[in-house]
């Protein structure tokens, strides 16, 4: 679903990524795991069509990021570390924002919000306004925009940023809920928060990939 082979991006003489390769397998909740400069946003970045690489490759869902972007944003739902919000509108009509910039009609719409309201947990908060609402909250709409569309990928970057506990708490929940029948990759810099929702990850430091595999496999050798 998500495969990356040699990335390398520099950034003037800077080398942000040194030939990052991996793979994310249909199903799998994968933590994208190092600590703030380790080259995980640029990651992120890159298989979200914000950014090219230097050199190497990067596919999703079998499209490749320079080659077809517009086929992988459609597989992809995307979560920034700050999600894009509008804080003067209610959450109802930022996701019909959101949809409508998917293209998605009336009546799909419907559909998809009873859902992603379901998932999400926003069922009491579609009338307020996003700027009403606490940070956890406004990850939670976050995922609903990144969901709108029912892509069978997600990739989020550093999802509970700036949340309480409690709030990093109930994000998770939803993520490993979410989880269940799409694939994920969630960067963070912290481990805690891998061990929570990820059955594997995949560890970055200094823009190199310095492990990948099963968290049992990764306690072992660290």
């Amino acid at each position: 679903m998500i495969e990356a082979s040699a990335l390398t991006k520099r950034f003037g003489t800077v080398r942000a990524l040194d030939k990052v390769s991996f793979e994310v397998r249909r199903g799998e909740v994968v933590g994208f795991l190092g600590p703030n400069g380790a080259g995980k946003s640029t990651t992120m970045r890159i298989l979200t069509c914000f950014i090219s690489p230097t050199s190497g490759t990067a596919k999703v869902n079998g499209h490749d990021v320079f080659d077809a972007p517009l086929d992988v944003r459609k597989a992809l739902g995307y979560l920034p570390q700050r999600a894009p919000l509008y804080t003067d509108m209610t959450v109802y009509d930022y996701l019909r924002f959101a949809a409508e910039i998917r293209g998605i009609d009336e009546s799909k719409f419907k559909a998809r919000l009873k859902k992603v309201v379901e998932v999400c947990g926003l069922a009491q908060s579609l009338g307020k306004d996003i700027g009403t609402l606490s940070h956890g909250y406004r990850q939670r709409v976050g995922l609903g925009q990144a969901l709108i569309h029912d892509p069978p990928i997600l990739i989020l970057d550093e999802p509970t940023s700036d949340l309480d506990p409690n709030e990093k708490a109930e994000v998770l929940k939803y993520i490993k809920e979410i989880g269940r029948d799409r694939t994920i990759l969630l960067s963070t810099h912290n481990l805690a928060e891998v061990e929570e929702a990820c059955a594997r990850a995949i560890i970055v430091s200094k823009g190199r990939v310095v492990a990948d595999g099963p968290l049992d496999e990764i306690r072992t050798r660290t």
